[in-house]
């Protein structure tokens, strides 16, 4: 099994801190009215994690775009037409409340790590690829589980 590089892992856990603070602001009315007070009320709580959670499954689409570069022929089409379905759901699929839109956003996030599974199967992810996504998955929709169902 091959490690993670460290850039990759410590980015990808650094880019955890807001779907985290979310959910620390859902939990902790201490850190709610702070969070509002010092940051604006649109960096607390369900805010936070949509707008982020929006933005990251927009990126992972470019990430799965550059995977289907390295392919050929009908597999790149096919990478092409999949990398594009997390940027899509997270456009129309987030709206609603945000209720609704975190549990959109853990089955985005929790399709975006089959999408990952299968780019990888391919050969066109790194092999260390889904080590790091299964972890940052999980942290992200235990986060936005907390807002959806606590």
């Amino acid at each position: 099994m091959t490690a993670i590089p460290r850039a990759p892992l410590i980015l990808g856990l650094a880019g955890l801190i807001p779907f985290l603070w979310g959910a620390l602001t859902y939990l902790s009315p201490a850190a709610q009215a702070w969070g509002a007070a010092a940051l604006g009320p649109r960096f607390v709580g369900p805010y936070v994690q949509i707008a982020y959670g929006q933005i990251i499954l927009a990126f992972m689409s470019g990430v799965l775009w550059g995977f289907a570069t390295k392919a050929d022929d009908r597999r790149a089409a096919t990478g092409y037409v999949l990398a594009v379905l997390p940027a899509l759901w997270a456009f129309f699929m987030t709206g609603g409340g945000p209720t609704g839109a975190a549990i959109n956003l853990i089955f985005g996030f929790l399709g975006l790590l089959m999408l990952d599974a299968a780019f990888a199967s391919w050969g066109l992810a790194p092999v260390w690829w889904m080590r790091l996504r299964l972890l940052l998955t999980a942290v992200v929709t235990i986060c936005l589980a907390v807002g959806a169902f606590l």
